[in-house]
């Protein structure tokens, strides 16, 4: 498929319906928790996520290596392939795909379902719209049953003031089949509510501190609630919050796993490629949680 092929006027169908696309369809928003490694998802899992995405920031900044550069493709296939066979439904930030040939994305998205992915998170950059909705429309002809969300930036990298022009973005990739659609960066509860009024999949906002609240965006309309990089930069800050309570001669505050509960993930199946996810996962088995002696959490970062 030519990247500069349209796709406007041309309706895609979207994938067949999956345990994964009907968690975008209950009462309640699907809060997508993000994992970068075997660890984190399996802490998730633990806490009884059905679906647990990963985030191509805490891939790559865990490398060493730049997030949106491109530069971590082989990286997220083979964590795609450890996590896959986990108790939860498994869906990869695949950046913009790695590749501006739909025909390369295609391919992408055919390794990532192999594994046993059930869905892929595409962004567009703000790069030229109909060349991301080429990628949209490779992908889901290549792999019908592959979960597309595809992501515009307008709200990300840019100021997201042309509301217009995301309503384009939108309804460019909703035509080329993608299931439902994502803007992060946009937390306005009266843009949002308009945007869920004007699309045909469900739209996919990240969570944001000082956005609204789970709750909020579900009156909203809003049907799936990412984390993003939050947690990974959690994580970050709580080690830095922990490192400076013992230097300056606190009690560390938050919680941490007992290294019993760590060391026991070594031990489980870290996931073999293969096998179909799409059914519903199995019941997730909690871990040992030690906290420190003030009891007190980390204290919350912007985003």
């Amino acid at each position: 498929m030519n990247a500069d092929q349209p796709t406007a006027g041309i309706r895609h169908p979207a994938s067949r319906p999956t345990p994964f696309a009907a968690l975008h369809h209950t009462g309640a928003p699907l809060l997508l928790p993000n994992a970068w490694d075997h660890a984190s998802a399996a802490l998730l899992a633990a806490e009884g996520f059905e679906a647990i995405g990963t985030t191509s920031l805490g891939v790559a900044a865990a490398a060493g290596l730049a997030d949106g550069a491109a530069a971590t493709r082989d990286l997220t296939v083979r964590l795609a392939r450890r996590l896959a066979a986990g108790p939860y439904l498994l869906s990869v930030d695949a950046e913009d795909g790695f590749a501006q040939d739909p025909d390369e994305v295609a391919g992408l998205a055919r390794e990532l379902a192999a594994a046993g992915v059930v869905g892929v998170n595409l962004e567009d950059g703000l790069g030229p719209a109909e060349s991301h909705a080429a990628k949209i429309a490779a992908v889901r002809a290549a792999v019908p049953d592959l979960f597309v969300n595809a992501r515009t930036d307008t709200h990300w990298l840019g100021d997201g003031a042309d509301e217009r022009e995301t309503l384009r973005r939108l309804d460019l990739y909703q035509q080329a089949g993608a299931d439902c659609v994502f803007v992060p960066g946009l937390a306005d509860p009266a843009r949002i509510s308009a945007l869920v009024e004007s699309l045909d999949v469900p739209l996919n906002i990240l969570y944001s501190p000082s956005g609204p609240s789970v709750a909020h965006l579900a009156d909203l309309g809003v049907r799936r609630v990412s984390l993003g990089s939050f947690l990974y930069r959690r994580a970050l800050g709580a080690a830095l919050d922990a490192v400076r309570d013992i230097r300056a001669g606190r009690p560390a505050r938050g919680t941490a796993p007992t290294y019993e509960a760590v060391q026991a993930f070594g031990q489980e199946d870290a996931g073999q490629p293969g096998g179909d996810r799409q059914r519903p996962p199995a019941a997730p088995v909690k871990r040992a949680v030690s906290r420190s002696a003030n009891g007190t959490g980390c204290s919350m970062t912007p985003m």
